[in-house]
């Protein structure tokens, strides 16, 4: 039941954060707003984990992954993300980034030596037909130079996402992954700041309340609580569990967003986001029954 109500709560505040992370980036320059997020969030894990006992420096053998885990899922990603939702309503901009898993499917055989199943493959065009509705030339604006930039990026952030799950696989794990969290933060915080310094000189907050909730949302919720929800999760629940419920965290962020923002819901991101769900949903089960069928074969 804890770890049912987990789940429930991690869909809630991830879908939920990203109507949230548009209103706090219209607060703060979107740079210094991932700086934030992540400087909350390796504090607040530091909190979690002391108590714990757990807060320790990682183990040479998990270098390599945290380098992973830091420099892509938390810096590029967060960058992305944040940059993209400048110019992409909030809605649109939680499907595409949750478009993630398709692309391990094709890098798994790619890179894993995995086979692109025919299941895996229908899942796969599925989900790229949800694609092909978003960027839909009839309801698209092409000619939205902003706009156009800002789709690709949450693109290239599902895809920087799906790399690291494919290194995430590959890996063997000296400490656990709740372990490791803060210190992917570090890593992930230290160029993302150098970053904002660079591009976006100081900090230029504009002392809002708004602002304010907003961070320690993200910094609390939506990071530290949420990374440490996840991997709960993971160990509790058997795998296409989550696998399927994480395709509520989009459905949540666009009703959400049409909630807080305004925004519609077209038929254009509801058949998008069925579209793309539906092959994510295909890829996940048809890895379950392979994962299944390979465990009764090696007994």
């Amino acid at each position: 039941m804890r770890a049912v109500v987990l789940l429930a709560l991690l869909v809630m505040v991830w879908g939920g954060n990203w109507p949230i992370m548009k209103i706090g980036l219209t607060h703060i320059q979107p740079l210094w707003f991932c700086t934030l997020r992540l400087a909350l969030g390796l504090v607040s894990m530091v909190l979690i984990l002391v108590p714990m006992g757990k807060l320790r420096l990682p183990p040479r053998g998990d270098w390599p992954v945290l380098a992973s885990l830091g420099l892509l899922n938390m810096a590029v990603f967060m960058v992305l993300t944040n940059l993209a939702l400048l110019v992409v309503p909030a809605g649109r901009s939680a499907i595409l980034a949750y478009s993630t898993p398709l692309w391990v499917a094709p890098g798994a055989a790619l890179f894993l030596g995995e086979k692109l199943t025919r299941g895996r493959l229908a899942g796969l065009l599925l989900g790229l037909g949800g694609i092909v509705v978003l960027f839909n030339p009839l309801t698209f604006d092409w000619s939205d130079g902003p706009a156009v930039i800002g789709n690709l990026m949450l693109l290239a952030a599902a895809l920087v996402w799906a790399a690291v799950i494919l290194h995430i696989r590959g890996h063997r794990w000296n400490a656990s992954p709740l372990e490791l969290v803060p210190w992917q933060m570090l890593i992930g915080l230290v160029p993302v700041a150098v970053a904002a310094a660079a591009v976006e000189g100081w900090p230029a907050p504009d002392g809002s309340f708004e602002l304010a909730w907003t961070l320690v949302y993200n910094g609390t919720l939506a990071t530290a609580f949420a990374y440490w929800a996840a991997v709960t999760v993971n160990r509790l629940l058997p795998a296409l569990t989550v696998s399927l419920s994480f395709l509520a965290v989009p459905a949540f962020g666009l009703m959400i967003s049409a909630l807080l923002l305004g925004e519609s819901l077209s038929f254009t991101n509801l058949g998008g986001l069925a579209l793309i769900a539906g092959g994510v949903g295909v890829v996940a089960l048809v890895g379950a029954r392979e994962s299944a069928r390979a465990k009764a074969a090696s007994r």
